[in-house]
């Protein structure tokens, strides 16, 4: 064997091929970095500026598949009474079909909205409709931007029991984390508008941690913050009550609005986005408008 062929044999693997190190404790750093430099790269090449997030359960379906879950499971015609375990999944998707009201309102308001945001002059894409890339309301919020023609974001997470993205999601715009706190600073950093709809511990989680960053004014930038189906969120939360005991300020309470059709939901955006981020004179940059922090 020639020298050259000695040396081949002995060189190293450069640190950023070797998948052991990357994928290992030590690769974490630039795992993090990673979910950081990539969407940022993404947004910019798919020049979007800015989004408007729908948060909600994922649990949800269309009323269409909620009602014939329901037909299946009622057995019309049936005279021997159906087992208690049947009996509990019938009340269930009849619960279902109560819920999927807020599905084909989310998709309503994702189509108002795009369509709009479309007829915006601008070298950019503004207010993009974004979810966490799921089924649900987030598949509700995605299929009706697609349905507006418009591009739409998912934010997905890879889990254990594995989420699948929706297919609704542009595909240039589907991203997948490993890092909670990295997606929810893609859910923050660049949202102008938050829309939540009824859902459970991750949709308040995420809800609280808006309101904190806006409270804090840790972001430079208002971020509208709309609660959607006020017969739910007040049998859930009461805000109010937090006022009254001292633990936020009276001023807090206007963080935050509760609307009840997408139409309202709709003329409320229009507004507030106009107010807050059209009128102000046009960035130079080709640059999205990373929400602003304080430091």
């Amino acid at each position: 064997m020639d020298d050259s062929k000695k040396t081949e044999a002995f060189r190293a693997n450069l640190a950023y091929e070797s998948p052991k190190f990357l994928n290992g404790p030590d690769g974490r750093p630039l795992r993090i970095l990673a979910e950081y430099a990539e969407p940022l790269a993404r947004f910019r090449h798919e020049r979007v500026q800015d989004t408007v997030v729908f948060f909600g359960s994922a649990r949800f379906h269309s009323r269409t598949d909620a009602e014939e879950e329901l037909t299946v499971l009622e057995k019309p015609g049936s005279v021997v009474p159906a087992p208690e375990e049947e009996q509990r999944k019938v009340r269930r998707a009849q619960m279902n079909v109560q819920m999927a009201r807020y599905y084909e309102d989310a998709r309503r308001l994702a189509y108002l909205l795009t369509q709009w945001s479309m007829s915006i002059p601008s070298r950019r894409r503004r207010f993009v409709v974004t979810t966490g890339g799921g089924p649900g309301i987030m598949e509700a919020a995605n299929r009706g931007a697609r349905e507006a023609g418009g591009e739409t974001i998912g934010l997905n997470i890879r889990l254990p029991f594995e989420q699948m993205p929706n297919p609704y999601i542009s595909p240039d715009l589907n991203f997948e984390f490993h890092y909670f706190f990295m997606r929810k600073l893609w859910f923050a950093y660049m949202a102008k508008a938050l829309v939540v709809y009824p859902g459970g511990f991750g949709t308040l989680d995420e809800l609280f941690e808006i309101l904190t960053l806006a409270q804090t004014e840790k972001l430079a930038k208002k971020i509208v913050v709309l609660i959607y189906g006020e017969d739910y969120w007040r049998k859930v939360i009461n805000i109010e009550a937090l006022a009254d005991a001292g633990t936020i300020s009276e001023k807090d309470l206007d963080l935050v609005r509760f609307v009840n059709s997408p139409e309202q939901a709709f003329e409320i955006l229009r507004e507030e986005l106009t107010q807050l981020h059209l009128n102000p004179p046009p960035l130079k940059s080709h640059a999205p408008e990373l929400t602003k922090t304080n430091r």
